[in-house]
């Protein structure tokens, strides 16, 4: 009897939010007998690039540019001899966060007439997540006291105070894959009008409470 009388249960909880950002990233791939063409023809499309975001009036911070990586490029023979290099791949990558769904299609659309290899169809957020998040977790919450009280109700008892809250952690989006130039040209065609829809932010939670005997 000197045990004390608990009851645990989860909680789910779910809210939307219209999405008021995305997340592009973009690719530029070039192929030469020399290094310095490739990479030269790879430096004037960023160049491109850059001069595009400013026109369309994205913060200089808000375009990230990686690391140039530079691969030699071997073509193999088939009677055993060494391979022979026969030129050079040279790639970077550009990662635009975009506050300015309204430019989405010209980014895209520019993107290719600018010269990129790849693009990865936008990935969605809203500038407001933390808050999104927190209403979850807040119904959650309640989730869990509604599914608390009616077990407690079933069994002839009531609800007390909370002893323990865990909250469980989402698992994280997967990565978006990359899109070839004729993929992401049909993403310029629809971009213009594109209806990324709401987002859903979930939460989960674990609620120890009080069991009070009647």
């Amino acid at each position: 009897d000197d045990l004390p009388r608990t009851i645990t249960v989860g909680g789910a909880g779910n809210v939307d939010g219209e999405p008021d950002r995305a997340r592009v990233s973009f690719a530029i791939e070039r192929r030469n007998q020399s290094m310095g063409v490739a990479r030269d023809g790879v430096a004037r499309v960023v160049r491109y690039f850059l001069a595009l975001g400013r026109r369309l009036g994205i913060p200089e911070q808000k375009v990230r540019t990686a690391g140039l990586r530079i691969q030699p490029e071997y073509r193999y023979q088939n009677d055993g001899s060494p391979p022979v290099l026969v030129g050079y791949i040279v790639e970077r990558q550009l990662d635009v966060d975009l506050g300015n769904l309204d430019r989405l299609g010209e980014l895209i659309e520019g993107a290719i007439d600018a010269g990129v290899s790849q693009a990865s169809p936008p990935e969605f957020d809203s500038s407001r997540r933390a808050d999104r998040e927190r209403d979850a977790l807040a119904a959650a919450g309640e989730d869990a006291r509604r599914n608390a009280e009616r077990l407690a109700t079933a069994l002839g008892a009531r609800v007390g105070a909370v002893r323990q809250v865990s909250v469980g952690s989402a698992a994280p989006p997967p990565p978006m894959p990359m899109a070839r130039v004729a993929m992401a040209e049909g993403m310029a065609a629809d971009a213009a009008g594109y209806t990324p829809g709401e987002l859903r932010f979930d939460a989960r939670v674990t609620v120890t409470f009080d069991l009070v005997a009647p």
